[in-house]
């Protein structure tokens, strides 16, 4: 994976984890604050969660 991917799924994950609590689901929080910064769609965001980020960057550097 390319390095700019990974920042970019870092700085999708940051904005998730910002606003994301027990009673606001995912795709709430997609559509209010990562959709209009991001325009990614539902499979992509659960494809940048379940990504190991900061194992991958690691690899990288």
């Amino acid at each position: 994976m390319q390095k700019n991917t990974l920042f970019r799924y870092k700085n999708i994950r940051d904005l998730y984890l910002k606003h994301k609590t027990e009673d606001i689901p995912d795709t709430v929080v997609l559509r209010k604050y990562i959709f209009p910064v991001y325009p990614i769609s539902r499979t992509t965001l659960n494809t940048i969660l379940n990504t190991p980020i900061d194992r991958e960057i690691q690899k990288i550097d």
